[in-house]
């Protein structure tokens, strides 16, 4: 299960999505809530979203979520996201109609990054940990295909503990990248055995370092030349770096604080969990053009460059509470969970 992708072509078609799952709200839900909100609409230029804040709520006696982190959508267009508590299951699988399909694992009570892989029954899961400080491989319905701890090869690194990874990023052949984003800020590449290949990066301020890796994503927009993107959340920039480890650029994003960057077509998107401070529920999304320039801010202020740099923008106070992901569909709608906010559902914005 789960082979490696052996040609550039596969890979990049791995997130096509299947078009015709049904949008069919269905009379039989899962345990969720249906209720009628007039929706906002957020954004700017032609980036504009409708606000639906009830997509994914459910009954929380039956479908408990704790704090929600990441989502990533099959080839079947099920949409599966982490959400954290030693309690409840921790992978929650919905349709796009926000019905929950079904719910599982037990074993991420601090279930993080989820990224995906491969192409239609062969595809698979990782899953980042921090609490547990492991990164778990799985089938798509859950089944544990590999559990890695902390690279021992790796001098930073004394006891497992230290180790608290966030992401993971794939390549074509298989192999994978894992940030730890929580713990001493390197990026460990792995074959696809999970074998050590080598690693960069470490905590500090320099260009080739990082103040929390938080997320890290491929980007096969030159399919010629990918290369790797990585947050640099605390320092609110993100940077690019060749496969082995070499920094290209930093792209500062003043009062951007940015948890995984997610490449659509030419667009890069991300979540800013947080523009002031963590005691106050705020945040927004973020949609860069092919140039590294913000040019929507749903949630947000428009976004200023009439200083020739970033102005910090400011959240509305409304739409979001932590946002910690997006997902994008072939529609351009996105799907935002939450971090930190009260354990609620996650939000969806209907593209306009």
């Amino acid at each position: 299960m789960c082979t490696k992708q052996n040609k550039r072509r596969d890979f990049l078609k791995k997130s096509a999505l299947v078009s015709g799952a049904s949008l069919i709200a269905p009379v039989d839900t899962f345990g969720i809530i249906h209720r009628r909100n007039k929706q906002r609409i957020v954004g700017h230029g032609n980036f504009k979203y409708a606000v639906d804040p009830d997509w994914g709520v459910q009954d929380p006696s039956k479908i408990p979520v704790n704090d929600c982190h990441e989502m990533v959508m099959d080839s079947k267009g099920r949409i599966l996201m982490t959400t954290t508590g030693a309690n409840n299951n921790n992978i929650i699988v919905y349709d796009k109609s926000g019905k929950v399909l079904e719910s599982w694992g037990t074993a991420f009570p601090g279930a993080h990054g989820l990224s995906i892989m491969g192409e239609h029954s062969d595809q698979c899961l990782f899953i980042t940990d921090p609490d547990t400080h492991k990164v778990t491989k799985t089938t798509i319905d859950g089944k544990i295909i590999m559990t890695l701890e902390r690279p021992k090869e790796v001098e930073g690194y004394t006891s497992n503990d230290q180790f608290k990874p966030t992401e993971t990023a794939i390549m074509p052949n298989g192999d994978f990248y894992v940030a730890d984003g929580y713990g001493e800020n390197y990026i460990i590449h792995y074959d696809a055995n999970g074998n050590y290949l080598n690693h960069f990066g470490g905590k500090g301020e320099g260009d080739a370092q990082f103040n929390c890796c938080h997320g890290i994503t491929l980007d096969t927009r030159n399919p010629d030349n990918p290369t790797l993107l990585i947050t640099s959340r605390a320092s609110q920039e993100f940077k690019r770096f060749t496969l082995d480890g070499k920094h290209l650029e930093t792209i500062p994003l003043p009062g951007c604080s940015i948890c995984r960057p997610v490449i659509d077509g030419e667009n890069i998107y991300f979540a800013v969990i947080v523009t002031k401070t963590w005691d106050s529920y705020d945040g927004m999304l973020a949609v860069l053009d092919k140039s590294n320039t913000i040019v929507s801010l749903p949630g947000g202020s428009a976004p200023d460059y009439s200083s020739g740099t970033l102005s910090e923008p400011k959240y509305d106070g409304k739409t979001f509470r932590n946002p910690h992901d997006v997902l994008v569909d072939n529609d351009g709608n996105l799907y935002v969970p939450q971090w930190n906010s009260g354990k609620t559902y996650p939000i969806k914005l209907n593209r306009v």
